[in-house]
């Protein structure tokens, strides 16, 4: 039984593998040589993140596959349905990297509130000519306690952002269309914890009051958040995706920065992934970083463990 982990898989979810008599292939095969790849080492198991695309063609063309598994929450990247309809299991990890990408959000918010993507890119550049004039364009920040969040969807990971929030003292708010009310436990380091009750509010009234918008909404076939969303919001409003390119419209989101509605944005995924728009990499007022959410050490074993434990019991 053959596992070709694509996109890479942690070194605990691959000892478990091996223990239970699985081959474990972690390397990199291209796309255009993925189908005879897979039929030349009779590959069972396909494990995937975002950079494979698992189409109707390879499952047409790859009679071996038995299990295709996704190192993550969205399965955009994969014909899950018409995998299933073939027969074969999909299966993924929707909790393990919850964490990790919500955390994320919180380092681009602290970014923007004090203007380190920009303090970044210009102290090395002027910090020793114009250390002054820095200090003075830098002088504005914010604090995010006390602040309003407005999470869009509250999956795991919206979820996990308004736990951070509230331990930071955030009033949270969250618009989801398959929940009207969620508790939410905030744990402490020494076992205790602290529960909340919140109510969702409607996608007008949360754009209206936030001082901040996170989204955590799957890949959409339209924009959440466009033109007319931006100009429901407060001014000087600070707005994250770590969700999936595409549920925001950049060409608003631009406009709205050179306006002033928008103080400052966050992005970690985009429209034209894997190359971003120049004007959205060169703008100051935007925080970027590379599709990193889920990229951390802990995230990755999660993942990786979750993997192995699904597969080994589809087996058994």
């Amino acid at each position: 039984m053959k596992v070709l982990a694509n996109d890479g898989i942690s070194k605990s979810g691959k000892e478990n593998l091996e223990k239970a008599g699985f081959e474990v292939l972690a390397i990199r095969v291209a796309q255009e040589q993925l189908i005879p790849y897979i039929n030349e080492n009779e590959v069972t198991v396909l494990l995937v993140r975002s950079a494979t695309q698992v189409t109707k063609e390879v499952l047409d063309k790859c009679p071996t596959l038995k299990i295709i598994g996704r190192g993550g929450v969205g399965m955009d990247n994969i014909e899950v349905e018409y995998a299933k309809s073939k027969g074969l299991h999909v299966i993924n990890t929707p909790s393990a990297s919850s964490s990790s990408v919500a955390e994320l959000v919180f380092a681009h918010l602290f970014t923007g509130v004090r203007f380190l993507h920009d303090a970044n890119r210009n102290m090395p550049l002027e910090g020793d000519s114009n250390f002054s004039k820095l200090k003075k364009a830098y002088a504005n920040g914010m604090e995010l306690r006390n602040k309003t969040i407005g999470i869009i969807g509250f999956g795991r990971v919206g979820l996990e952002t308004a736990r951070i929030a509230l331990g930071l003292g955030m009033k949270v708010l969250f618009v989801d269309p398959l929940m009207d009310t969620a508790s939410v436990t905030v744990p402490f380091f020494d076992g205790r914890s602290i529960s909340f009750e919140l109510h969702g509010t409607t996608l007008d009234q949360l754009l209206k009051t936030s001082d901040f918008i996170s989204l955590h909404v799957p890949a959409q076939n339209s924009y959440i958040i466009g033109k007319k969303e931006f100009e429901l919001m407060k001014n000087g409003v600070g707005i994250i995706n770590a969700a999936r390119g595409g549920v925001m419209d950049e060409v608003a989101l631009v406009e709205a920065l050179e306006s002033g509605k928008v103080a400052f944005a966050g992005l970690d995924v985009f429209e034209s992934e894997p190359i971003p728009e120049i004007r959205i990499l060169m703008h100051p007022d935007i925080s970027l970083t590379p599709h990193i959410g889920a990229a951390t050490a802990e995230a990755q074993d999660r993942i990786g463990l979750e993997l192995a434990t699904q597969i080994i019991a589809l087996y058994n």
